[in-house]
């Protein structure tokens, strides 16, 4: 009974932390507004989108998640559902995450890496019913059950993106329709051959590439040290979810001890309180100690005094024990204040 009281305690404590990464309700009052991906259809605004229906959106609909946070921290974060008609959705990668019920993205918030602090999500994330979009991002991290589940690009619809960018790349220059002939005398016609010519000499010329090379090799070093943090970032998360768990197991056991500490000073004070009042009676006289104390063994009472040191060691152990165990459960929760708060 009490192992499973236990469980559950830990378990309602892991929930409830992994629910941080969750939008409990869309309660924003402030009106939707269309942008490039979305477009609206009622008087330039977007209309409430209930959130059982983002999952089952028809075709050339879309619907956009929006954050609303305060910077001053005066109110609190709120989100709401807005649905509209599809704009240009061509810049974004279409994301999708596999064995995931589609309609728990929809309250799940989507963070750029593994790892990030549970309020820097993404401020707008789109659906269209089959797959989840974010402005600049290919991948993208959400939480299901408290569980990390990466969202991964599209790789087609991404190939067909870059030929398409390659095609356009690849087309060669118009000639200009002004150009024209001139005799070998014209001085205009000779500069215009000379700044031809400087021209082709700069494009033939080598480039060096050591500056770009340098370029990526930072970008992909910042990259790095992101990703490390990242996890950095998780191990810290469920650290403090370990060090919740541990306080409120701590407590109960430290209830626990509280509980036999008093059933032992209640004997001890029993015990005490009969040993007190022999010695009341007699008031100092040793010979009547000496028959009460017969009395007393008479009674199968023997040994009271050392009932009464027992009695105390037992109170004195529970009590240590819980001591300790409260001591546990409080800095069990000033550790994960901390790793949350960090």
């Amino acid at each position: 009974m009490k192992r499973s009281l236990l469980m559950v305690l830990c378990l309602s404590v892991v929930s409830a932390f992994a629910g941080i990464y969750d939008i409990e309700e869309f309660s924003a009052k402030d009106a939707g507004t269309p942008d490039d991906y979305i477009v609206a259809e009622f008087g330039g605004e977007l209309k409430v989108a209930p959130a059982d229906e983002v999952a089952t959106l028809q075709s050339g609909r879309l619907v956009v998640r929006q954050k609303f946070e305060d910077p001053f921290g005066e109110s609190e974060t709120s989100y709401q559902l807005y649905q509209g008609g599809k704009g240009d959705l061509s810049s974004m990668t279409p994301m999708t995450a596999e064995g995931v019920d589609y309609s728990k993205l929809v309250n799940a918030k989507l963070y750029t890496r593994r790892g990030a602090a549970a309020d820097k999500d993404v401020e707008k994330v789109y659906f269209d019913g089959k797959a989840v979009y974010a402005p600049g991002l290919s991948t993208a991290v959400v939480y299901i059950d408290g569980s990390p589940v990466t969202l991964k690009g599209d790789e087609s619809a991404a190939a067909a993106s870059e030929d398409e960018e390659e095609t356009v790349a690849a087309a060669p220059a118009v000639p200009s329709s002004k150009a024209q002939e001139c005799d070998e005398y014209d001085p205009d016609c000779e500069e215009e051959d000379d700044d031809d010519d400087y021209s082709s000499y700069k494009t033939s010329a080598p480039v060096d590439n050591t500056a770009d090379n340098r370029d990526y090799a930072a970008s992909d070093a910042a990259k790095d040290v992101g990703d490390r943090f990242g996890i950095a970032d998780e191990v810290r998360f469920w650290t403090a979810v370990g060090l919740s768990a541990l306080a409120v197991t701590a407590a109960v056991v430290g209830v626990m001890q509280h509980t036999k500490a008093n059933e032992a000073k209640d004997a001890y004070d029993e015990l005490n309180d009969l040993s007190k009042l022999m010695k009341r009676k007699c008031e100092g006289d040793s010979r009547c100690e000496d028959i009460m104390l017969s009395y007393v063994q008479s009674q199968d009472l023997r040994g009271l005094q050392n009932r009464i040191d027992e009695n105390k060691k037992t109170q004195d152990s529970y009590t240590t024990a819980r001591n300790i165990w409260f001591g546990i459960s409080a800095a069990s929760i000033a550790g994960a204040v901390v790793l949350f708060v960090w």
